[in-house]
């Protein structure tokens, strides 16, 4: 009797969706969230229960979504593809670059280059496309060029790195075009986006290593998109006599939430379930798949204890 009050109380109340905004503040965007499933029956608007049916659809959504932000996860790459920079100094210096593993290739150094400016204080930016809607990040890396090809070595970092993520205000043809559009300025560019999440300033060393930027919590990129911005040029180069930015590697460290759960962010953000799909590729051992289920078990069992505590507390107190 006690544990099924604790459910009734965990519900009512909004729990689960309540413990998701502790875990990752991030979830306050959502203006609602729905479950996607030919196997669930939706609660007609108007109807007796309709209030009580909602109440029990975003607890389900939110205890799985709890529990894949509060379990440990494979952590990888998490970068599809490019989707632009703010400047390119040439063709061959294209933000591709910054998605291959080499220091070389054929061609030679692989690196993308801004264009120069005399005020050192100009900043540029590099946007990415992630490979899901939803991803938990943890940290971002970054490395700088070095151009050894030129007199002393030098190296082209900034002197601080800040991080945006966010989605596109654009539909997928507009996208399309737009990536396709170098002539696009800057804020115009900008203006595409809505940024959810901005990182607080990390300063970079002028060092040819991949630099790790952790960021103060794991943060939740609804949408997609993330985006780099170096600010403070450091190196000039000589014979030109402007400063530059250089970037030959980049990662974005976390894991997707992927295939289970979605963004729809084609107006006001919706978080979308999809309870039938599999969190995971299909051919996991049944010795993973056995390990997951303990643990989804295991998790259940603390949040119902911790309910249950809350629920002692306001009949005690």
């Amino acid at each position: 009797m006690a544990m099924n009050a604790c459910w009734l109380l965990a519900i009512e109340n909004g729990f689960l969706k309540k413990l998701c905004l502790r875990l990752c503040p991030d979830v306050s965007i959502f203006s609602y969230a729905t479950e996607v499933s030919s196997s669930k029956k939706i609660a007609e608007v108007g109807s007796s229960n309709y209030e009580w049916e909602c109440q029990k659809k975003d607890h389900r959504i939110y205890s799985y979504f709890s529990y894949c932000l509060a379990s440990p996860a494979a952590k990888s790459d998490c970068i599809d593809e490019p989707i632009g920079a703010s400047s390119t100094d040439n063709p061959d210096e294209g933000i591709e670059n910054t998605l291959e593993p080499r220091d070389r290739v054929r061609t030679g150094p692989s690196y993308w280059s801004s264009k120069g400016e005399k005020d050192p204080g100009v900043p540029e930016t590099l946007t990415y496309r992630l490979r899901s809607k939803l991803c938990v990040i943890d940290e971002i890396r970054v490395q700088p060029f070095e151009a050894f090809f030129q007199h002393g070595y030098p190296i082209y970092s900034a002197k601080t790195v800040q991080f945006r993520m966010g989605y596109s205000k654009l539909s997928q043809e507009t996208r399309i075009d737009t990536m396709h559009n170098a002539a696009n300025s800057q804020k115009s560019a900008d203006d595409n986006y809505v940024w959810t999440y901005t990182s607080p300033q990390y300063q970079m060393d002028q060092e040819n290593v991949l630099q790790s930027f952790k960021l103060p919590r794991p943060v939740i990129c609804i949408g997609g998109i993330l985006q780099i911005e170096l600010l403070g040029r450091v190196q000039k180069q000589e014979m030109a006599g402007a400063y530059y930015f250089c970037v030959c590697h980049v990662q974005v460290i976390g894991h997707t939430l992927s295939p289970v759960f979605d963004a729809d962010t084609t107006g006001n953000p919706v978080l979308k379930y999809f309870p039938d799909a599999r969190p995971c590729a299909a051919s996991r051992s049944a010795l993973v798949e056995e390990a997951g289920e303990s643990m989804w078990c295991s998790f259940v069992r603390r949040i119902m204890q911790l309910v249950l505590r809350c629920l002692c507390r306001r009949w005690f107190r």
